[in-house]
């Protein structure tokens, strides 16, 4: 799954246009690496989001195409 996909399903950004801007601005990293909005994410991988001073540190668990509201918890484990 693409990364802005992913931070859209999973709610950690409220809209894939947000998530991929964050992307194209160096903000997101897969495994200590700059990812691209076209990145591939897979099950295992930290991603990292950085806004201003604020840091989040985030596992992923689990890639689904259509979630719920209350199954996008499900999808991360927040390490930071």
């Amino acid at each position: 799954m693409r990364i802005d996909k992913f931070l859209k399903n999973s709610r950690l950004i409220k809209r894939r246009t947000v998530a991929k801007e964050a992307c194209e601005q160096g903000r997101i990293k897969i495994n200590d690496k700059v990812a691209k909005p076209g990145t591939e994410v897979v099950e295992g991988d930290i991603v990292t989001m950085e806004f201003g001073t604020k840091t989040i540190k985030v596992e992923v668990l689990d890639l689904k195409e259509h979630v719920t509201k209350h199954a996008a918890k499900e999808m991360y484990k927040t390490i930071e």
